[in-house]
């Protein structure tokens, strides 16, 4: 049996949620943040060297990173499922974003968040520079979401899993304001509504608004 470990308030949901899409069973053990600094306590980041959630055992696998475990749980308990096909005219597309999430757009968030605390400390200039990147990417997103129900064309995939986690939980630690963005504002709607996804909230954060 596949075991999340599943450190609260944190990209882990990802992997029950895509566990709830594709029909992948698992069983979830849940680790609560430490007190005084909000970081996962000394048992989860000893189950793998980086520290870091999300990680997941099967048998004598250890496995952390978002992408690696989504590419292992597929491969092996759902072949066929999720990853677009090569010869899919929106293969390309996908590939992107569903790495575009960890490799650009959650660590830009994350320097724009840092940059926002400096405030002052910084020269204007230096904090719309570091903000640029994720700015940038918010007005993709937008224009992408604009003419896609889905983020890589017209089916739901893993790439979306991947992005909507920037603008559910992830707001509880980096608020954004999505008022000028109705395309964004509308997708994060039919993710909430998606039945996988509320399964997956239910699991992993029943007492979460997100």
């Amino acid at each position: 049996m596949i075991t999340i470990h599943h450190l609260g308030i944190s990209q882990s949901e990802r992997i029950i949620w895509l566990c709830e899409e594709y029909a992948i069973p698992y069983e979830v053990k849940r680790y609560e943040r430490n007190e005084h600094n909000r970081l996962a306590p000394d048992d989860y980041k000893a189950l793998h060297p980086i520290g870091t959630a999300p990680v997941i055992t099967d048998g004598d696998v250890t496995l952390a990173e978002t992408a690696a475990i989504f590419d292992y749980l597929l491969g092996k308990y759902a072949p066929g499922k999720g990853h677009l096909a090569p010869d899919d005219p929106n293969f390309a597309n996908y590939l992107f974003w569903y790495h575009y999430t960890n490799g650009s757009f959650t660590p830009a968030a994350m320097v724009r968040m840092t940059a926002a605390a400096l405030g002052d400390a910084l020269p204007e200039a230096a904090r719309e520079g570091l903000s640029g990147r994720f700015t940038r990417g918010m007005d993709m997103l937008e224009k992408q979401l604009a003419d896609n129900d889905w983020l890589a064309g017209p089916a739901f995939t893993p790439a979306d899993i991947m992005i909507a986690f920037c603008f559910t939980t992830m707001q509880h630690f980096v608020p954004m304001d999505l008022s000028s963005f109705p395309a964004i504002t509308a997708y994060v709607e039919r993710v909430k509504k998606r039945e996988s996804y509320q399964r997956a909230m239910k699991a992993a954060e029943p007492d979460f608004a997100s």
